[in-house]
């Protein structure tokens, strides 16, 4: 004889609602695989394996997770869990910053200003142009510091250069939203 319908509901295996982060992260998911990389990269102790968390973070960073992107590069800057790599460095934060992530257009930004001091006199004037949009775009969205950076670098430029750097963010803010270019200078 056949089990009562209500018999039939209670008795079933129950499904787990949520899969493992490692199960989902295996599957491709960069969300689960940007969250290893943060379980690996931020543990303390033994439980802490910087290759690791290079590894996850790779593999999400390869599906434009920008942040994971971002902290693929800080690791590289850094030497953690690989040589330090100080090119590498630049390009994960320059992927991370071109898909919008405010920590790395406030790295790249300072990076930039970096090169501007210290770099070759042909590309001083580009490196501080390139410095003060990625400043202006980080301090648009509140990243901390990220204002008073920005009228740093503005103290060596031109007003020519001024009216770039602005013109720079506002062409690469309009071809994130699909919207008009607004060259409005930070207050």
């Amino acid at each position: 004889m056949d089990k009562p319908w209500y018999r039939k509901l209670f008795s079933r295996t129950p499904v787990p609602l949520v899969k493992s982060t490692q199960s989902s992260a295996d599957e491709g998911d960069a969300e689960a695989q940007f969250a290893l990389g943060i379980k690996f990269g931020a543990g303390e102790g033994a439980s802490q394996d910087f290759p690791q968390a290079a590894r996850w973070y790779r593999k999400a960073a390869d599906q434009n997770h920008h942040l994971a992107q971002f902290n693929l590069g800080m690791m590289h800057a850094l030497g953690q869990g690989m040589p330090q790599d100080d090119a590498i460095a630049a390009s994960w934060m320059r992927r991370a910053a071109d898909g919008g992530d405010v920590g790395a257009q406030f790295n790249l930004g300072m990076r930039c200003h970096r090169a501007s001091i210290s770099g070759p006199k042909a590309e001083i004037a580009e490196s501080r142009i390139e410095a003060y949009k990625w400043l202006h775009l980080a301090a648009a969205q509140g990243y901390l510091d990220s204002e008073a950076c920005c009228e740093r670098v503005t103290v060596d430029m031109t007003p020519a250069d001024v009216t770039e750097g602005n013109h720079r963010a506002a062409v690469f803010t309009a071809g994130r939203t699909g919207g008009t270019l607004h060259t409005g200078e930070l207050n």
